[in-house]
């Protein structure tokens, strides 16, 4: 199986990145991981709703190139799932024939709408508001939780 995850913005923090490196490492044991940090579109400080739809279908434009198997763009409005019914989302994807599955993280102002349209599911990972960066971090435990999970392994309990 492969993860492949796309994100856009790039990690600036080296703590973040120690932690994603972490997580990576662990799943090296269960997938192939491949990641796509994408450019985000620079906007101004107030930018229209107008400059907010360009940039969202530009980074969509991008996000495509890179976006293949069972496909879960996180988005606020996306399913809350628990870790374990996650595992069984992963799961189910890969007996179902897909050997890849995409999670995508848009920018700080999301996705745009034909991206969330391609998803296989639509994935939120609260209704609290976090960074990108951070969520990059909580996205990566989750899948390795949901791998130790469907393993069996102590990490979960």
């Amino acid at each position: 199986m492969t993860i492949n995850l796309i994100a856009v913005g790039k990690l600036k923090e080296d703590y973040l990145r120690s932690a994603c490196a972490e997580y990576i490492k662990r799943l090296s044991r269960y997938c192939t991981f491949e990641l796509h940090e994408l450019d985000e579109c620079r906007l101004g400080d107030s930018p229209s709703e107008k400059e907010i739809l360009s940039a969202l279908k530009k980074e969509g434009e991008q996000i495509r190139r890179f976006a293949k198997g069972f496909v879960i763009p996180l988005c606020i409005e996306g399913k809350q799932l628990t870790s374990p019914e996650l595992s069984s989302e992963i799961s189910d994807a890969a007996v179902s024939g897909h050997s890849t599955i995409t999670f995508i993280i848009g920018s700080s102002f999301g996705l745009d709408d034909g991206i969330k349209a391609i998803g296989d599911l639509r994935l939120s990972m609260s209704p609290m508001t976090f960074p990108h960066q951070l969520a990059r971090v909580m996205l990566l435990e989750q899948i390795y939780r949901s791998f130790q999970i469907a393993a069996g392994g102590k990490y979960h309990k």
